[in-house]
């Protein structure tokens, strides 16, 4: 289904996964000030960058059912001890994020902070 926002997209999932993707906006946000922020209704995401230059995009954030994908533009490169990053593709990987609380792990903003200083 296509969303014309983003308010209209996260109110069409649970509780629990619109306070996941509100947490981890803040968060972005709050990790880097001067974030560029673009809603596409397209893919029905939140996209995060620098400018919305391709080469300039940093993290995405896609609601699904149970959880908030948190896309990580250079998540392949970054350190994943501990497999919290998932994923397979050569440059893009996620984090799952399934409620608030999740979105306060030490290690999510590890990988947010790992993904800035690329």
């Amino acid at each position: 289904m296509r969303f014309d926002s983003w308010d209209e997209n996260l109110a069409s999932h649970t509780p629990e996964v619109r306070a996941a993707a509100r947490a981890l906006e803040t968060i972005i946000r709050d990790e880097l000030p001067d974030v560029v922020v673009q809603y596409d209704p397209g893919n029905g995401l939140l996209a995060f960058g620098r400018s919305m230059k391709m080469r300039d995009l940093l993290f995405a954030l896609i609601p699904h059912a149970g959880w908030v994908n948190l896309q990580l533009a250079d998540g392949a490169a970054l350190p994943n001890p501990d497999g919290l990053i998932e994923g397979t593709g050569k440059k893009i990987r996620h984090i799952k994020v399934r409620s608030p609380k999740a979105a306060e792990d030490d290690r999510l903003r590890a990988a947010i902070r790992g993904q800035l200083a690329r």
